[in-house]
C-alpha cells in the first residue's frame, strides 16, 4: 500500500488473464489535497483486440455455463469480502479529495449496490441460464403453435468507460448486472482516480472467485479499443456529453449497431414548492439538500443540484439561509479530522470549474463564495485542488441564461426565481434533459402537478417533505432498484433499475414453434406441451420431478349447502352468493354463484396429497382468474401440471410452479392460476 512516503506505485492493466504494465513512463497522478504524486498510469502497448477476444472466448463462455443464481452468489461472496477490506479503499479514497462521508457513498455504496443486485437476482429471477420475457403467446387455436420471447446473454464484452468522481461505485454498479446476465466486463476508469479502481480489481482478482476473463481492467488510455467492438458487445460511458457523442458515433459502434448507453452532463434542478415558506420544514429541508449536494464530493456528482428554482419572493431568504449553512463547511484535506468538504479531484478539474463559473457570470451574479480566494483549514491551498462553494443568482432565468447550458462540475449552484408552477416546470425543462429533479412540498396538488410536469424530462423525481425526511435517501442518491439515467443531454440511458439493468446485457428473441419444443428451450411448460401422469406429483422430490408431470383429479359437485356454509363460515355473504333475485339481476350471472375462493379452496382439496412428503409449503398463487361462473350442481375437476422447477443454490429445497386449471362438467375453464410450492431436493 502506498502511504505517499514511498515511490508512487505504477498502475497496471489486467487483460488476457494477467497484470500488464504500459510501455511508457506513466503519467503522475496527484493527491488532490496536497499535490503529492500517488501513482503513475499508462496503458500504451496493450492489445485491445486481443483483450476483447479473450473476454468473449474465455470469460463469456465460462459465465454462460453458470446459472443466474450461481453468478449472483459469486457477486455476493465478492461483495462480503470487499466489505472486510473497506479500510484499504478508504485510505486511497482520501487521495481523490473525498472525505470519509464521500468515500462511504463510493466504497460502501458501491459494494452495497452490487450486493443488492445479487440479492434481487436470486429473489426475482429464476435459477436458469435463459429468461423468458412475458407469457407464452398462443399462435393457433389448437395449441399446436406458440411463441415465447426469451432473453439470452449477449456473446460479447461489456465495455465500461467510467468517470473520475466515483471510481468504485461507478465500476461496481455497472459490472454487477452484466455479470449476472452472463456477460464479461472490461472496465476503463478515468485516469485521475484510477488507482482506487485498480486496487479494488486487484483484490477481486486475488479472490479467484470470478472465472478467467470475466473482469478485465485498462489503467490508462482506451487507445483503439472501440475500433474492435462487434454487434455482440455493449459499451457504457459516463462523462461529458461531447466525449460521449464522439464515442457513440465512432465507426465500429455505428457500423455494428453496438448498444451504447451514455450518462452525461446533467443540469439537475431542485424546486422549492410555493407552499414551502421560510419557517416550514420543507424550506429547511430544501436548504439542507442544496447545501449537501453542493458540498458532497465537492459537488462532483452527476446528480448534484446545479439549479435551485425558488418562488420569486424567496430568493433573498434562500440566499441568506444557504450562506449561513455553507459557512459551516470546513474546507481542507479529507485526511484531517473535522474537514467537511475536500478538494476537487485535480488542479485541471479546478481550472475547468473556474472557467465554467466565469461562463455562468455572463447572466448571473455571485452572491456566496469567491472562486479565486481559496482559504483552507488544512492541506495545500497552492498545490491542492480546493475551491470554495459558490452560489449565483440569475435574476432573469427566462432570458439567455448560461445556467441552463453550462455545468460547473463542482460546488456550484445557481438560484433562479419563478412565478407559478408552470414557470418552475419550464425552467427545469430548459436543462434539456436531466438525471434527477426534486421538489420540496407538503401540498398534494403541488406534488402531483410538479411530478407530471417534471417526469418527461427527468430520469428520476424526488418529492421531499417532512413525512419522508428521516427515511429519504435524498436528491442525489441513485439506488439499485431504481433507474439511473435521463433523457436528452443527460445521455438518454438507464442504468440500475433492478433487474432491468441485467436485461440490458441480454438479447430478446421471439421463438416460435410447437409448445413441446418451446418447453424444451425455456424449461417452462405451456398448454400443448408434453404431459405425463402416474405417481402423484406431490410425492416427488426435485430429483424426481419433471416438467409436465400432471395430475387430473376426480370431480366434485358444488352444492347450495357448500356455498352457504362457506359464506357463513368466512363472513363473505356477498349478494351474488346468497340472494337469487339479486344474482339474476347481475349482468354476469344467471343465478346464485359459488365464491371464487371456494372454488380455489375445493381445488386444493382435490389436488393436495395430504401425507408428509417432499412438498414442504405452499407460498402463494399467481395470476388467479375466475373465468366462468359456477352454479349449484356444477361438477369441478382439477388438472395440475408441473410448470417450472427452480432449484435454489446452497439450499436443500427449491420452488416449483404448477399450472392449475379448474374445469366444469362442460370442460369449460372456470379458474386458472399458478400454484407456488417449496419442494425438497431429495426425500426419504
Amino acid at each position: 500500500m502506498n502511504d505517499q512516503s514511498n515511490t508512487p506505485r505504477v498502475l497496471q492493466s489486467y487483460v488476457c488473464g494477467e497484470w500488464r504494465t504500459g510501455a511508457r513512463d506513466g503519467k503522475p497522478l496527484l493527491n488532490a489535497a496536497t499535490g503529492e504524486p500517488v501513482a503513475l498510469i499508462d496503458a500504451s502497448g496493450l492489445d485491445y483486440a486481443g483483450a476483447l477476444d479473450y473476454g468473449r472466448r474465455v470469460g463469456g463462455t465460462a459465465l454462460r455455463k453458470l446459472t443466474i443464481h450461481q453468478r449472483a452468489l459469486m457477486l455476493k461472496e465478492i461483495g462480503l469480502k470487499l466489505l472486510d477490506m473497506k479500510e484499504d479503499f478508504y485510505r486511497e479514497s482520501l487521495w481523490t479529495g473525498a472525505t470519509r462521508a464521500d468515500g462511504w457513498v463510493d466504497i460502501e455504496g458501491g459494494i452495497g449496490t452490487m450486493l443488492t443486485m445479487a440479492s434481487k437476482a436470486r429473489r426475482e429471477l429464476p435459477n436458469t441460464r435463459i429468461l423468458t420475457d412475458g407469457p407464452v403467446e398462443a399462435l393457433s387455436r389448437d395449441s399446436s403453435f406458440s411463441g415465447q420471447h426469451i432473453l439470452t446473454p449477449m456473446q460479447g464484452v461489456a465495455i465500461h468507460i467510467n468517470a473520475f468522481n466515483f471510481p468504485i461505485w461507478g465500476m461496481l454498479e455497472k459490472i454487477a448486472p452484466n455479470l449476472i446476465a452472463g456477460m464479461p466486463a472490461l472496465v476503463k476508469p478515468a485516469s485521475q482516480t484510477a488507482y482506487l479502481t485498480e486496487l479494488m480489481v486487484r483484490r477481486i482478482v486475488d479472490m479467484g472467485i470470478l472465472p478467467d476473463g470475466a473482469l478485465q481492467l485498462v489503467s490508462g488510455s482506451a487507445g483503439d479499443m472501440l475500433d474492435h467492438v462487434t454487434c455482440q458487445d455493449v459499451v457504457t460511458f459516463t462523462g461529458s456529453a461531447s466525449t460521449g457523442r464522439m464515442l457513440k458515433t465512432s465507426g465500429a459502434i455505428v457500423e455494428n449497431s453496438v448498444r451504447f448507453t451514455m450518462e452525461a452532463d446533467s443540469l439537475n434542478a431542485s424546486v422549492l414548492g410555493p407552499d414551502a415558506a421560510p419557517g416550514t420544514e420543507e424550506f429547511d429541508l430544501f436548504i439542507k439538500e442544496v447545501a449537501r449536494e453542493m458540498t458532497t464530493k465537492a459537488g462532483q456528482k452527476c446528480t448534484a443540484i446545479r439549479r435551485a428554482i425558488v418562488p420569486a419572493d424567496r430568493v433573498e431568504a434562500v440566499t441568506a439561509a444557504l450562506r449561513d449553512r455553507l459557512a459551516k463547511t470546513t474546507l481542507g484535506d479529507p485526511a484531517v479530522e473535522g474537514t467537511r468538504m475536500g478538494p476537487l479531484a485535480s488542479l485541471d478539474q479546478r481550472d475547468e470549474v473556474r472557467e465554467r463559473i466565469a461562463d455562468l457570470r455572463a447572466n448571473a451574479q455571485i452572491v456566496i463564495g469567491d472562486p479565486e480566494d481559496v482559504r483552507v483549514a488544512s492541506g495545500s491551498a497552492e498545490n491542492g485542488a480546493f475551491l470554495n462553494p459558490v452560489v449565483l443568482v440569475a435574476d432573469d432565468p427566462f432570458a439567455a441564461c448560461a445556467a441552463h447550458d453550462v455545468e460547473a462540475f463542482g460546488p456550484v449552484a445557481t438560484i433562479m426565481p419563478y412565478d407559478g408552477i408552470e414557470q418552475a416546470v419550464e425552467l427545469t425543462h430548459r436543462g434539456k434533459g436531466s438525471l434527477v429533479a426534486s421538489v420540496f412540498t407538503d401540498d398534494k396538488t403541488v406534488a402531483a402537478e410538479m411530478v407530471l410536469g417534471l417526469a418527461p424530462m427527468h430520469g428520476r423525481v424526488l418529492i421531499g417533505n417532512r413525512r419522508s425526511a428521516k427515511s429519504s435517501t435524498g436528491h442525489g442518491s441513485p439506488l439499485a432498484p431504481l433507474v439511473h439515467g435521463g433523457p436528452g443531454r443527460a445521455g438518454g440511458g438507464e442504468e440500475l433499475g433492478g433487474m432491468r439493468a441485467v436485461k440490458h446485457y441480454m438479447q430478446r428473441s421471439a421463438v416460435q414453434g410447437a409448445p413441446r419444443l418451446l418447453t424444451a428451450v425455456t424449461g417452462i411448460w405451456s398448454e400443448g406441451a408434453d404431459a405425463q401422469q402416474g405417481t402423484h406429483p406431490f410425492r416427488k422430490s426435485l430429483a424426481e420431478l419433471q416438467i409436465g408431470d400432471q395430475l387430473v383429479t376426480d370431480a366434485r359437485e358444488i352444492t347450495k349447502d357448500d356455498v352457504e356454509h362457506f359464506a357463513h363460515f368466512t363472513g363473505d355473504t356477498f349478494y351474488a352468493h346468497m340472494d337469487e333475485a339479486a344474482a339474476r339481476a347481475n349482468p354476469f350471472f344467471d343465478d346464485r354463484v359459488a365464491h371464487g375462493y371456494l372454488i380455489a379452496s375445493f381445488a386444493a382439496g382435490l389436488f393436495v396429497e395430504p401425507n408428509p412428503g417432499p412438498v414442504l409449503a405452499n407460498y402463494g398463487v399467481d395470476n388467479l382468474r375466475f373465468l366462468t361462473p359456477v352454479y349449484f350442481g356444477d361438477s369441478l375437476r382439477v388438472r395440475l401440471t408441473c410448470k417450472e422447477i427452480n432449484p435454489r443454490e446452497n439450499a436443500d429445497y427449491g420452488e416449483v410452479r404448477w399450472d392449475c386449471q379448474v374445469t366444469n362438467q362442460k370442460d369449460e375453464v372456470v379458474a386458472q392460476y399458478d400454484v407456488l410450492t417449496m419442494v425438497a431436493k431429495t426425500w426419504g
